[in-house]
């Protein structure tokens, strides 16, 4: 601590002034989760409660957001920190489309659990493939969201777009649920952890079918970017699902602008870790979550302070 002569000048106190000011801001931050309906918005929440208890004078506001717009607010610092997905992510990394160039003061804190590009129909509406999306009446979130953007990547793997679709709806999680019940869609997709409760509350409602996904179509995913994998929806995942199912998957993890705070970073990563039990209430994978797990290169640069936390974990 300093004390000022009594002779300083008002520009100086003035300038001390702001900057007590801009430190004080600087631990008030919007962390950028997802859609209300799916998982990345309650575990922010979550989140926010055991940072806020870790760290003194931190103020979180928790706002919704989508993987592609998120990676875009902490490049462009419209935030400090976010969730995303590992394929937007990599593409912003890569300067690929959507990007119109390559993203930088980005860095992975952690994988947290692999998300499931989910394609769910009706049984009463016949489809078994994505070719048979063809004069269908499709759900799906708003333009630019993972969910929809993997939408529009599906149908032109199968040379089909929207104008082949009788309809197209964007609509929230919990909307799209609705219009499936209402028999006003016949096929609801949407990219988040598995299971997803807006499916579960549809699946109770309504006789619902998982489309598979085939070996060709998810070659063509892969060849656009690597961080896409294949994964099994097994059986018993949801009412109607009576066998494992391929789906295209890819994983959440979260980022940050790289200079963020080393002491807020350290505190999410250890909040995340000392509270696998109560996440995996609200994502199941997240129950067996390991600091190995969380260290897993996706090709994207770990921040400082993630870097260390995993190596005092030894899980790099």
């Amino acid at each position: 601590m300093f004390k000022l002569g009594k002779h300083a000048s008002m520009t100086t106190i003035a300038a001390l002034s702001v900057t007590a000011v801009s430190m004080a801001q600087a631990q008030d931050f919007t962390l950028s989760t997802g859609s209300q309906g799916g998982s990345w918005y309650p575990i922010g929440g979550a989140l926010k409660a055991v940072v806020e208890d870790k760290v003194d004078d931190v103020s979180i506001t928790v706002t919704p957001g989508s993987g592609l717009a998120n990676v875009q607010g902490v490049a462009n610092g419209r935030f400090p920190i976010a969730f995303a997905n590992s394929i937007s992510t990599v593409d912003g990394i890569n300067g690929r489309d959507p990007f119109n160039k390559a993203i930088d003061n980005v860095c992975n804190l952690g994988t947290l659990y692999p998300q499931y590009f989910q394609v769910m129909a009706l049984d009463d509406a016949e489809v078994e493939s994505v070719a048979d999306f063809e004069g269908k009446r499709l759900t799906t979130q708003q333009n630019g969201h993972t969910g929809e953007m993997l939408t529009r990547g599906l149908l032109d793997t199968n040379d089909l777009s929207y104008d082949d679709l009788e309809s197209v709806s964007h609509l929230s999680y919990s909307d799209s649920v609705i219009a499936m019940k209402d028999g006003h869609a016949d096929i609801f997709t949407l990219g988040t952890a598995l299971p997803a409760g807006s499916v579960m509350d549809l699946a109770n409602s309504r006789d619902i079918s998982f489309v598979p996904i085939d070996d060709a179509t998810f070659d063509q995913f892969k060849e656009q970017n690597a961080a896409f994998q294949k994964r099994m929806v097994h059986a018993g995942s949801y009412p109607g699902v009576d066998e494992d199912v391929p789906a295209i998957t890819y994983d959440t993890h979260m980022i940050a602008q790289c200079d963020f705070d080393d002491e807020i970073v350290t505190a999410f990563l250890e909040a995340v870790v000392e509270n696998t039990d109560s996440l995996g209430d609200i994502s199941q994978a997240m129950k067996d979550l390991t600091p190995e797990d969380m260290a897993t290169d996706i090709g994207v640069p770990l921040h400082p302070a993630a870097e260390a936390f995993y190596r005092e974990h030894d899980a790099l």
